[in-house]
Formats: structure tokens, C-alpha cells, sequence
């Protein structure tokens, strides 16, 4: 059967006819036919996803610069289509800047900008833009009037998706009532069905935005939705970084290398990256060196073979000269411990100096070479045929310290060997990499698995490896220049694979502007009518070289709803994420955690749980890392998902103690009731038995409960206000006596309010557990009185005034 290539092959022009059909197309045309992919897959969907883009877009033009902001949305119903309209008191844009702003997909200032920000990739309102267009086939209206302007300027415009550009349809200058801010106009077709998504969107900003006024008018709504500023206070003022070394790719650090203006490694390091001064490119470009060229390993020296080997290389020198430099180049090396290569050339030149300045005879360069080759060959003899060998004996003590008890003599002394074999086979200045290093040993330690019958185990490898690799010296030689590292991909690699090693300060955070655990939970406060709030605000963490922040708050009883699942709220820089959750990591860690743990029902023990809470999770960072262009759903990035957990877990504590203290103060309460009950019969009872008048027990009940109790007695004029505390704590209650007479002698612990007709006497004792305190003044005459306390939990209580 003839194959469809095979009949393609036999005419020679059908290439060209293909070719002819190929061309590029340009971003615009390619969201036009992929709408879903930004957030425009249905009409519902498209329409709170528009409001998103504006509202987003808005709230960082205010906040750049540094305005408190005030936004509104409406929403009409005009004929087939909705209208969008978005308003906000931002600085404005500027005539040359707004058509490619609203009408150029991928245009925007913060693209290439490491500071967060919520808006990134400059698609966002101009995808809504394009939206609005394919779906009603009218132009976006846009008013834009900058701070400082007379008049403000108008544009009708839609998106050239041949070419990408804004099409301007009408252009004129006009008046408007706002001083200054930017209004978008445009229709699509849309529905209302995400209403629920679209009022979540909106009361959820109002939450993680707290210094923002939002108002939203749609058809259906009586009243707007109006959300009102919990703060005057701004989010911190941003600034920009350089990116991390411990968060480039390859390409990117050669594209980097490439467009640079420093001409050494060092100064490019210093130049473009955040976190690295002198110090820290030093140790980057020592690990580069030792990357691109290796260590060199040294060897003990026998003096005399070293004397005898050097004294034979040098010739012409005069014998007294000779004897000079080879007696001395021995005597050095044979003191030191181990010598490598590049060290014994060092000493050799330093000898060679000193033996001119003695004798008057020049050693030049080929003497020098000589005397290092000689020594060298004397330190590091091995034939196997001659039986010289002088590296295994150096190599065995190293082994055998390096390996376990468990290898006998002849293991330790095999594996020495096999390893001398290969060094003496190697690079003659016996210099590896890493890398090399292990090959090394890895395949000496397998010759002694197969040869001697012996185990030579990962961990004993791992350990000769390290041994030698610590006894290796640095060599002298300088690294690449930066066009050198550039233009070779196995050098740039090992520049990378050295700033990814070095230890480098996180990046700063000054690029980060977290919400803060204070604001967190005023913003729950203003949206949610609930019993208990908390917040965490995590300190700073790093991935992938971006600097990250996650806030974790919790809002629980009061008015939120039960029966049902937790509501989860996620935020990304400040923008809820709305659509998604089951896809987002957030939600993978929230369902990981053990709620039962914290007081709250997780049926099966995973999943969501179930109560009348909010979880709110906010994560801060120069680029979060969305599943899709969306920015719908967090990706599973395990750096991220552990400081969810820990942000989260640390508000699920405070929840714990709340929920644990509210399941005491009901038992107390209950206790108290029984009490309530069961002490009038008893006191009843006993005086029947007895026969005697009735006890008091008006007291009894708080030394039973071990409360604080609360006791008026009034003798004529006199009125007593006496504190008891039974407890174990030093309670500091707040006793306000309202009195509708006029209270004297009143003493300096206490003050007095007269309003309207009444006295309020405030008091706040200290008072010691097992102690009292007493508060006397004089009322003349009838009086009503009514104390109230606080300070103190009502169950922990007994007030009998």
C-alpha cells in the first residue's frame, strides 16, 4: 500500500505549495480562536472574568500611585448583549499609552518587573477587550483623564487580531466630573449565571483589600453592593529586584551572559543579580572552578627521591646552584603533609627566586619546567610493570579512614590500589571534578566487589569520594571570561550548576507587599459576622529563585452558615481566584490537613471539612506560579504547599484553643445551671430539718464554681461593692455601679461619670486569687442600682448585686 509521503514525494512542488500555505500569526489571532484559555469560555464565565481584569487593573493603578481606591462596576442589560462598565480614581493613562494598553494583548510595564503586582503579562483587560468585541462587535469606550489635567481624553478602539494593534474608531477630548481615573465601556455577550461568583469576587477583594472602596450595580440588585474601607492604610510600596542566581534557567543565564556589559564572571554576577557583593561571587566563581577545571590532588614526598630526581632535571647551573635549588624544593615538600601539582610549581618558582638572588645564576622557565616535572614524577610514580608505585600508600590510609571497621586490610588495600591505576592513568597533574572523582571510585569500588568478593556499599563510596574531594586543592587557574562562558553551553551550564550550589542569601522582600495578619483579620471582620477570627502572615520563603509570602486566615460560628463545607477563600497578589478551586494546590492542602485535630468535622478523617468557618489563604510573590494563563489555580509546588500548610495550621491553633475553652465554659455553664438549681432545695431542705432560718448561699456558688464573685451590702447610707476571688489567677475585673442617685465619698480607685441623671461608677480592682477586694461610698437616700462587669467570661461569674 503506497504510503500518503510517498505520493506526497513524487511531486517535486508540493514543499512549495506547503510552504505557501504557512505563516505566522499573531498573539491576538491566537487568543481569538483559544478564548477559554484566558477565561472566556461561556458567557457567564466571560463576563465575571471581565470585571476580574478591570477591577485588578484598577486597583493597581491606584495603589502605584498611592491613592486609596474607589471603584465601581455596573452591569446593564442593553438589548441582546450586557454592558460592563468600570470606573476607578487611579492617576489616569496617558493619550499615547491607553489605545495600546486596551488594545495590544502582551502590552504592559511589569512583564520583565520582579515586585508583586497583579496584573503580569499585559493580556488581562485587553483580553476582555477582544472578548467584548468578537462576542457584540462593538468598540471598547475608554475615558482616561491624568491627575493634573483640564480634560480628559476618549477612545473608541478595537484589537487588529492580523496584526495585534489597536484600532482606533473615534478619538476626542471631552469633559468629565472626576478629577482624575479611567473608565472602560464595552459590551458582550454575556449572562447573569455566575451572579453567585461575581458577588463572591467582590466581597472577596473587599476582604484581602481592606484600604479599597468597591460599589457594584447589576440588574436584579435593589440596592448595590457596597464594600467600605476597613483602613486608610496602603499596602507597602514595592520595589523592584534583580533576579536570584538560585532562580535562573540555562537559557535564560546565557541570554543574560550574553547581553551583559561586565566582562568577568565576577562582575556580572555583582551586576545582575540580587543578593551577590564580592565576598559571595568569590565563593560562586571558586565552585565554577572547581566545576570547569577540578581539584588537584596531593601527594606526600620522599625528600631525598625528590633531591635526587630535581638535581638530575637541571643542568648548567653550577653544582653549588644546583645542589642549592634541589635540596631546597625537596626539603619543602618533603615537611608538608601532601603537595599537588600546582603547589609544587609554586614552590619551585619560589625556590628558583631565591636561589638567582643567592648565586647570581638565572633559572628560567625551562629549568623551572624541568624542576617541576622531575619532582612531580619522583612524588607520583606508579608502573605496574616496575613495581613502582608511590600513590597507594597514600590512597590506603585515606580509604581505610574513610570506610568502616567491617573492611578488612586486604579490601582497603585492593581499593587503594585500583584507584592509584586510574589517577596514575588520568590527567597527569591529577586533577578531577567532582563528578569525575566518583566516576572514579565507583568503578575501582566495583573491581573490588567482583574481584575480592567484597561489599562496597553506596555510603563507603559516598564517604572515599568526600575524603578525596577534601583533600583536593583548588587550582590556580582563572575562569572563563564572560563571551567565553556565553558562547559554550557546557561552560554556562557549570556556571549555573555553581551559583545553584553556593550559599546565597534569600532574595529581599521589599518586593512583596503581604497583606499582615492585623489587616487579614479586619478584613474577615468587615465581611463576615462571625464569633472567633485569626491570621498568620508567614515570613518570607523563596522558590525558584522568587521571593513568596502566604497568609492563612480563619473566621468561625457567629453568623456563617453551618451544615455544610468550610468556605475556602484563596487569593493570589491580592485577586481572588474565583473559578477552579478542585485544580488549585491550595485546595490540595487545605483537604490534607487533619481538621478533627483543630475542632472541626472532617468526615473520613481527609477532604474539606465541614462547620461554620471561612479558611482565607493568601500567597504574595514575584511570579505565583498559576496551572494556566487564567490565573485561576495555584500549581502543586511543594516549596509553596508547605508554607500554606504551616500558615494555615498556625490560625487552625488559635481556632483549636477557642473551640476548646467554648467546650469548657459549656460544661462550666452547665455545672453552674445544676448548681443553680439543686442549692435553693438544699438550702430549702436544710432549714426544714433543722428548723432554723434559711442559709445564705448567694456565695456558695461561686466558691463551689471557684469564680469571681460580685456582692453588694448597703447599711444606711453606706454601699459595699465587695470582689471575691476564688480562683486560682489574679483577676483584674472591670466593675462599672450605675447608680440614679448621686454617689460621695467616693475613693481615689475609682472614678465617677454623671449622665443624664445617672452615675456610673467605674472600679478596677486587682484582685489575687483566694483574696477580696471592696469598693465603699455613700448614697443618701433611695437609690436603684445596677452593676455590670467585664474582663471576666460570664461563666467564670457570680454576680449577686
Amino acid at each position: 500500500m503506497t504510503s500518503f509521503q510517498s505520493q506526497l514525494g513524487e511531486d517535486q512542488g508540493i514543499a512549495d505549495e506547503l510552504a505557501e500555505g504557512q505563516r505566522e500569526i499573531s498573539i491576538a489571532e491566537f487568543f481569538e480562536k483559544n478564548k477559554h484559555m484566558l477565561g472566556f469560555d461561556s458567557g457567564a464565565r466571560g463576563l465575571v472574568t471581565a470585571v476580574k481584569e478591570a477591577v485588578d487593573n484598577a486597583l493597581d493603578a491606584c495603589e502605584e500611585a498611592g491613592i486609596r481606591p474607589d471603584i465601581y462596576v455596573e452591569i446593564r442589560e442593553v438589548g441582546d448583549y450586557y454592558r460592563l462598565i468600570v470606573e476607578d480614581n487611579g492617576p489616569g493613562i496617558t493619550k499615547e499609552q491607553l489605545p495600546k494598553v486596551f488594545g495590544k494583548l502582551l502590552y504592559g510595564s511589569r512583564f520583565h518587573s520582579r515586585e508583586q503586582t497583579r496584573g503580569q503579562q499585559g493580556i488581562g483587560i485587553s483580553a476582555a477587550v477582544l472578548y467584548s468585541q468578537l462576542t457584540s462587535g462593538k468598540p471598547a469606550k475608554i475615558t482616561s483623564r491624568p491627575k493634573g489635567e483640564t480634560d480628559a481624553q476618549y477612545f473608541e478602539l478595537i484589537i487588529d487580531t492580523d496584526t495585534n494593534e489597536p484600532e482606533i474608531k473615534a478619538e476626542s477630548i471631552t469633559s468629565w466630573d472626576r478629577s482624575h481615573g479611567t473608565r472602560i465601556e464595552i459590551e458582550m455577550e454575556a449572562n447573569m449565571r455566575a451572579r453567585a461568583q461575581l458577588h463572591d469576587y467582590i466581597k472577596h477583594t473587599a476582604v484581602v483589600n481592606p484600604h479599597a472602596r468597591l460599589e457594584l450595580r447589576e440588574p436584579g440588585l435593589d440596592e448595590p453592593m457596597k464594600a467600605e474601607r476597613a483602613t486608610d492604610q496602603l499596602p507597602a510600596e514595592t520595589k523592584e529586584i534583580r533576579p536570584h542566581p538560585h532562580g535562573v534557567e540555562l537559557g535564560t543565564l546565557i541570554k543574560m551572559l550574553e547581553a551583559t556589559e561586565s566582562y568577568s564572571v565576577s562582575g556580572f554576577l555583582q551586576e545582575e543579580f540580587t543578593r551577590v557583593g564580592k565576598k559571595t561571587a568569590d565563593k560562586v566563581i571558586d565552585n565554577f572552578r572547581d566545576r570547569h577545571f577540578g581539584r588537584e590532588l596531593g601527594w606526600s614526598a620522599d625528600g631525598d627521591a625528590v633531591a635526587d630526581a630535581v638535581g638530575e632535571a637541571v643542568s648548567n647551573k653550577g653544582a653549588e646552584a644546583t645542589d642549592f635549588f634541589a635540596s631546597e624544593v625537596a626539603s619543602t615538600v618533603g615537611s608538608r603533609d601532601r603537595t599537588s601539582h600546582s603547589e609544587l610549581t609554586g614552590i619551585v618558582d619560589e625556590v628558583a627566586d631565591a636561589a638567582e638572588d643567592e648565586y647570581g645564576t638565572r633559572f628560567g622557565a625551562t629549568v623551572r619546567d624541568n624542576a617541576v616535572d622531575a619532582a612531580w614524577s619522583a612524588m607520583t610514580a606508579y608502573d605496574e610493570e616496575t613495581d613502582e608505585d608511590e600513590l597507594t600508600d597514600d590512597l590506603y590510609g585515606l580509604v581505610d579512614d574513610a570506610t568502616s571497621t567491617r573492611k578488612d586490610d586486604a579490601v582497603v588495600a585492593g581499593t587503594a590500589e585500583r584507584l592509584a591505576r586510574r589517577l596514575a592513568a588520568g590527567d597527569e597533574r591529577v586533577r578531577a571534578t567532582h563528578a569525575q572523582l566518583r566516576t572514579l571510585v565507583d568503578e575501582a569500588a566495583d573491581d573490588t566487589e567482583e574481584f575480592d568478593d567484597a561489599t562496597f556499599g553506596d555510603t563507603a563510596r559516598e564517604n572515599v569520594v568526600e575524603a578525596l574531594w577534601s583533600r583536593m586543592v583548588a587550582v590556580p587557574d582563572e575562569v572563563p571570561k564572560v563571551r567565553e562562558t556565553a558562547a559554550d553551553r557546557d561552560t554556562a551550564s557549570e556556571l549555573l550548576e555553581a551559583m545553584r550550589e553556593t550559599d546565597i542569601l534569600a532574595p529581599p522582600t521589599d518586593c512583596l507587599a503581604p497583606i499582615t495578619s492585623e489587616l487579614v483579620e479586619a478584613g474577615l471582620r468587615k465581611e463576615f459576622d462571625a464569633e472567633f477570627y485569626a491570621a498568620a502572615t508567614r515570613d518570607a520563603e523563596v522558590h525558584g529563585g522568587d521571593p513568596f509570602i502566604v497568609e492563612a486566615g480563619i473566621a468561625y460560628g457567629g453568623e456563617l452558615e453551618d451544615g455544610g463545607q468550610v468556605e475556602l477563600l484563596r487569593f493570589a497578589n491580592r485577586v481572588p481566584l474565583v473559578y477552579q478551586r478542585g485544580a488549585c494546590a491550595t485546595t490540595d492542602v487545605v483537604k490534607g490537613i487533619g481538621w478533627r485535630n483543630y475542632g472541626l468535622d472532617q468526615p473520613g478523617g481527609s477532604g474539606m471539612p465541614n462547620g461554620p468557618a471561612v479558611i482565607m489563604i493568601h500567597v504574595a510573590s514575584t511570579n505565583v506560579p498559576f496551572t494556566s494563563e487564567s490565573k485561576d489555580a495555584l500549581a502543586n509546588i511543594p516549596a509553596i504547599e508547605d508554607e500554606i500548610e504551616l500558615a494555615v495550621r498556625e490560625a487552625a491553633r488559635e481556632l483549636k484553643s477557642f473551640l476548646k475553652k467554648r467546650r469548657s465554659m459549656q460544661k462550666r455553664r452547665q455545672k453552674q445551671d445544676v448548681l443553680g438549681r439543686i442549692l435553693p432545695e438544699m438550702a430549702d431542705k436544710v432549714a426544714e430539718v433543722t428548723g432554723r432560718d434559711r442559709p445564705n448561699i448567694d456565695a456558695a456558688l461561686a466558691r463551689i464554681m471557684n469564680n469571681v464573685g460580685v456582692e453588694r451590702e448597703r447599711e444606711g447610707d453606706t454601699v459595699r461593692l465587695i470582689v471575691e476571688n476564688h480562683s486560682d489567677r489574679t483577676e483584674e475585673p472591670d466593675v462599672t455601679d450605675i447608680v440614679s442617685a448621686e454617689p460621695t465619698d467616693v475613693p481615689e480607685e475609682a472614678t465617677v461619670v454623671d449622665l443624664d441623671g445617672e452615675w456610673f461608677v467605674k472600679w478596677n480592682p486587682s484582685v489575687p486569687g483566694g483574696e477580696e477586694a471592696v469598693l465603699e461610698y455613700t448614697v443618701a437616700g433611695d437609690a436603684d442600682f445596677d452593676v455590670n462587669v467585664d474582663g471576666i467570661e460570664t461563666e467564670k461569674l457570680t454576680v449577686n448585686a
